[in-house]
C-alpha cells in the first residue's frame, strides 16, 4: 500500500437526508485526494483513518451522548497520530457548534447542515493553523446536489428536491438547524435522475423534509405530482418511491399521479405522530385524525394494493391515557403495514421542552409497549393478507441478517415490504439490482417469506442495468460502490452574476 494515501471514513447517523448528505461528503473528500477506508484490502487496511467524519443527527434523545462516547473512542487514535483528523458535521454540529469543541478539543472541524461543501477547506486549514476550524453558516451556501457524489448503491440513488422546512412543529428542532425550505427547480432534479438512469440506477427516492410542499418556493403548488409524472417519462427508471410527506399538505393531486404513474411505487410514509387530535394541537401539527384517515381511504381508493407506514411520538407532554387510546384506535384503522415509534424525549430548543405535563418515563414505556403490540398485531394481519401474492422484488445485497442459515436472498417488493425469498436448486442467481418474480408463502410481522421457489411455484429473474452496474464494481474491495460523479450543475441563467477572481487568483466566496 502506498504510505502516502490518505484515508477516509465518514460515519452516519440519522436520517435519510443524512445519508444522502454522507454521499456528498465521501465524494468531496476523494475528489480531494482521500480514500475510502473501506476500499483497502483489509489486510493492509489502518486500524482508523486519517479523516473520520461524523456526519450526526439532533432527532434522536442520546444523540449527543452516541457522538461524545464516539469521540472519546478515537481519542487515543488521535494521541497516537497527531495528524489524524476528526470532523464533526450535521443537525447536531449546527445545534451545538463550538461546545463540541469545548467538550472534545480533540475534535479538528465543526460544519453544519448548509456548508457541507467546505469541509475539504476546513481540514486544511485546521491542518495549516494547527488550530480548530469551526464554520456553522445561517442559511444554505450551495445547494447539495452541486457537490461531487460518492453514492452507496449502483442500481438505487437518493434525489434531493428541497432542504429545509416551513414548518413549526413544537417537538422538532430540524426547521431551525435545516432552515426554510428550498426547492430545487423541476428540470434540475430531472436531470440529476437522468444522469443516474444513465449510470445504471433503476430506483430513486426523492427526498424533502416535506416534499408534498416542493414548489413553494416557486409558485407551483401542483409541483410535486407533475415531478412524479414527469418521472414516469423516464426511460429506464423502474422504480420511484419518495420521503417524507406532511399529512396537512397532502393533496389528491398527487395520489392521482401515484395511481397513474406506472414506476411510481405502491408505498407511501404517511407521519401520524398522534392520534389525539388534542395531542396534534398541541404539537401545532395542522391536521386532524379524521383528515388523516381521509387520505388514507383515498390512497387505498386508487392505489389498493399500497403499504402505507408512519411515524408515531408516545408521551407527549400532556398526553392523557384517552389520548393514546385515539392513537391506537387510528393505528387500529390505519392499517399500516410497519410504524416507526418514538417515546417522546425533551429537545433542548424546541418548544415541547418548556411544556407543562411532562409524563414519567415508566407511563411513557408502558404505553410505548401497547403501541408496539397493537402495531405488530396490525402488521402481521397485513402481512399474512400478501400470502399466495406473486411479487416482484428488486435484489439487494444484503438486507437479510440470517439470508446465509437460511440460504435465502432478500430484497424490496414494489410496495416496499421486505421479502426474503428461495432460490431454487440449479436456478439463475440474481444479482443485486436484478429483480425476481417469487410468489408470498408466509408474512411474518415484520417481514414476507417468498419460497415458492423451491415448492414448485414461480420463480423467475429478469437481469437488469441495475443488476449489470453492481457487477462491474465486483473487482474493488468496496464492491458495489461506484466511483465517484460530478455534481450537477444549475440550468438557467444563474441568480447572481459570478463572483470576480481576485488578482492573487483565489475566489472570494
Amino acid at each position: 500500500m502506498d504510505t502516502a494515501l490518505k484515508t477516509y471514513d465518514v460515519r452516519t447517523h440519522g436520517c435519510q437526508m443524512n445519508v444522502h448528505d454522507s454521499e456528498r461528503l465521501s465524494g468531496l473528500l476523494e475528489t480531494a485526494g482521500y480514500v475510502d477506508l473501506a476500499s483497502i484490502p483489509e489486510g493492509e487496511r489502518p486500524d482508523t483513518a486519517d479523516v473520520v467524519v461524523f456526519n450526526t443527527c439532533a432527532v434522536r434523545e442520546n444523540a449527543a451522548n452516541k457522538l461524545y462516547g464516539n469521540l472519546g473512542q478515537l481519542r487515543p487514535a488521535k494521541q497516537r497520530n497527531p495528524d489524524m483528523q476528526i470532523a464533526v458535521g450535521g443537525c447536531l454540529a449546527q445545534k451545538d457548534r463550538s461546545t463540541i469543541v469545548e467538550r472534545a478539543p480533540w475534535v479538528d472541524v465543526v460544519f453544519g447542515t448548509h456548508n457541507i461543501g467546505s469541509l475539504p477547506a476546513l481540514l486544511d486549514r485546521a491542518r495549516h493553523n494547527k488550530a480548530a476550524e469551526v464554520e456553522i453558516l445561517e442559511s444554505l451556501e450551495v445547494f447539495p446536489s452541486t457537490l461531487p457524489t460518492r453514492r452507496d448503491s449502483a442500481y438505487s440513488g437518493w434525489v434531493s428536491i428541497s432542504v429545509g422546512c416551513n414548518n413549526t412543529c413544537t417537538f422538532c428542532i430540524v426547521p431551525s438547524l435545516r432552515g426554510k425550505e428550498r426547492d430545487r427547480r423541476p428540470g434540475e432534479v430531472l436531470a440529476e435522475i437522468k444522469a443516474l438512469v444513465e449510470q445504471g440506477v433503476v430506483e430513486i427516492t426523492l427526498l424533502g423534509q416535506n416534499v408534498n410542499t416542493y414548489g413553494v418556493e416557486f409558485g407551483d403548488r401542483g409541483a410535486f405530482a407533475k415531478l412524479l409524472r414527469a418521472c414516469g417519462e423516464i426511460e429506464g427508471l423502474e422504480r420511484v418511491r419518495f420521503t417524507s410527506p406532511h399529512p396537512a399538505a397532502f393533496t389528491d393531486d398527487v395520489i392521482t399521479a401515484m395511481a397513474q404513474t406506472p414506476n411510481v411505487m405502491p408505498s407511501l410514509h404517511m407521519p401520524l405522530q398522534s392520534g389525539s387530535d388534542d395531542v396534534l394541537k398541541r404539537m401545532r401539527r395542522s391536521y386532524r385524525s379524521t383528515k388523516f384517515l381521509g387520505i388514507l381511504d383515498r390512497v387505498r381508493e386508487q392505489i389498493p394494493h399500497a403499504a402505507i407506514t408512519t411515524d408515531i411520538i408516545v408521551g407527549f407532554p400532556g398526553e392523557t391515557e384517552e389520548d393514546f387510546q385515539a392513537t391506537l384506535d387510528v393505528v387500529r384503522a390505519s392499517r399500516f403495514s410497519s410504524a416507526f415509534t418514538f417515546q417522546y424525549s425533551i429537545r433542548p430548543g424546541t418548544p415541547a421542552a418548556e411544556m407543562d405535563g411532562q409524563l414519567p418515563k415508566a407511563v411513557v414505556q408502558e404505553r410505548f409497549d401497547r403501541l408496539i403490540a397493537v402495531q405488530d398485531e396490525v402488521s402481521w394481519v397485513e402481512n399474512r393478507a400478501q400470502e399466495g401474492r406473486e411479487v416482484q422484488v428488486l435484489v439487494a445485497p444484503g438486507e437479510g441478517r440470517k439470508d446465509a442459515e437460511t440460504h435465502r436472498m432478500s430484497g424490496r417488493a414494489e410496495d416496499n415490504r421486505l421479502v426474503h425469498f428461495a432460490v431454487p436448486e440449479g436456478a439463475e442467481l440474481p444479482r443485486p439490482g436484478d429483480v425476481v418474480t417469487v410468489g408470498v408463502t408466509y408474512g411474518a410481522p415484520h417481514h414476507l417469506v417468498a419460497d415458492s421457489g423451491v415448492q414448485g411455484g414461480t420463480y423467475a429473474v429478469r437481469r437488469t442495468r441495475g443488476g449489470d452496474a453492481w457487477a462491474a464494481l465486483q473487482d474493488q474491495p468496496d464492491a458495489g460502490r461506484p466511483k465517484v460523479t460530478l455534481g450537477m450543475p444549475s440550468i438557467g441563467k444563474p441568480a447572481t452574476p459570478p463572483v470576480p477572481v481576485a488578482a492573487c487568483g483565489v475566489n472570494q466566496y
